[in-house]
């Protein structure tokens, strides 16, 4: 049976994707590297999935993807070099606040040393990276999959440093057989709400539980944009899929909401869900933009400043490669309004609890 490799753990997308391939018995050895700094906390994830799947292995070796051979010591490498047949990269800075410097080194430094690393093993079958939907920054209009064309700007530094890394992921495609997974804004489990942070989607969800107590909370600015969310278990049982599916190699690929939803229905539904009430009124959204430059504000309330560019931005994911190769497992992507009760019910429980929310600068 096939080793894995995993960057990102013990991140919730590398370890739920860790537990679905031990599931559908498409592995059983995984070796994880992780900063020192993160042992800890990727031992405890571990023995977590180990007492779910006793029969499978999880090895977690120490290094750090932004040096020459991801910083292992040598032979740690003469050991996994030959055994790794499938990498996944999924490692990276997704703060849309983030500074360029730190989003450079580990986004765009960080995937140029795996992709060095991933060149040097003898017996690989695939490399999964994971870039996002948000690499077309300011571009609008029809995304499709086949494209990487530069943008005029990025919104953030996020976005412009996942862009450059994915294109020297592309200059791959040629040497290695490998497939770019682009997803859209992740949320929790369709089904369960689980997360492990209350970022995206969910800074909405701060702002309307933080505002519930006024007479009435006010649509902001308005807009005819749809927002793409997807929840966790698409991207997992999409990946785990495409993983080993021989018609996803050399492929860029939306794992994307094929049919979004517009912002304002997507925050009417959260209003309504959260107080009993839907939202009146309406609050300029240059106003908006201008109160969240303010750090009390945003810290009072919970969101990124980075957020609102995202409501007023005109563009669609095509997904037609993804659906053609997808329809054949037959994965399909959870409406959002439909499954968003359990998103907001696993909120509610867990709002309170420091480990979930992100630290606002």
């Amino acid at each position: 049976m096939k080793v894995h490799f995993f960057t990102g753990f013990p991140g919730f997308i590398s370890s739920q994707l860790i537990r679905a391939l031990f599931q559908k018995k498409q592995a059983q050895q995984v070796i994880t590297i992780v900063l020192a700094g993160e042992t800890i906390k990727a031992h405890k994830e571990k023995n977590k999935i180990l007492e779910d799947f006793p029969d499978c292995s999880i090895r977690i070796v120490e290094g750090d993807i932004t040096l020459p051979n991801l910083g292992l010591e040598n032979q740690i490498i003469k050991e996994i070099v030959p055994q790794i047949e499938v990498l996944w990269h999924l490692a990276a800075i997704y703060d849309l606040a983030v500074p360029r410097d730190i989003a450079w080194k580990v986004n765009v430094h960080g995937t140029t040393m795996v992709n060095d690393f991933v060149s040097t093993l003898p017996n690989l079958q695939r490399y999964m990276y994971f870039s996002t939907a948000y690499v077309a920054g300011t571009r609008e209009g029809v995304l499709r999959e086949n494209e990487l064309i530069r943008p005029t700007a990025f919104k953030n530094h996020y976005e412009e440093t996942k862009y450059e890394a994915e294109h020297r992921v592309e200059d791959l495609k040629s040497e290695i057989p490998l497939t770019i997974i682009r997803p859209g804004i992740v949320r929790g489990h369709s089904q369960t709400g689980e997360t492990i942070k209350f970022d995206g989607p969910y800074f909405f969800l701060n702002l309307v539980e933080r505002l519930k107590g006024l007479p009435f909370i006010p649509y902001i600015g308005q807009t005819s944009s749809t927002i793409n969310v997807v929840p966790v278990d698409y991207i997992i049982n999409a990946s785990t899929f495409l993983v080993s599916e021989q018609s996803a190699e050399g492929k860029t690929l939306h794992l994307t909401d094929p049919n979004p939803h517009p912002v304002q229905e997507v925050y009417r539904t959260m209003v309504k869900l959260v107080t009993n009430s839907y939202p009146k009124g309406r609050l300029p959204f240059t106003l908006a933009k201008l109160s969240l430059q303010i750090p009390f504000i945003r810290k009072k309330l919970g969101v990124e400043q980075e957020t609102l560019d995202y409501l007023t931005w005109n563009a669609s994911f095509d997904t037609t490669e993804a659906y053609h190769i997808l329809q054949k497992g037959g994965i399909t992507c959870p409406d959002f309004i439909q499954t968003m009760p359990k998103m907001i019910e696993f909120y509610l429980a867990h709002k309170e609890e420091k480990s979930y929310q992100i630290q606002i600068k």
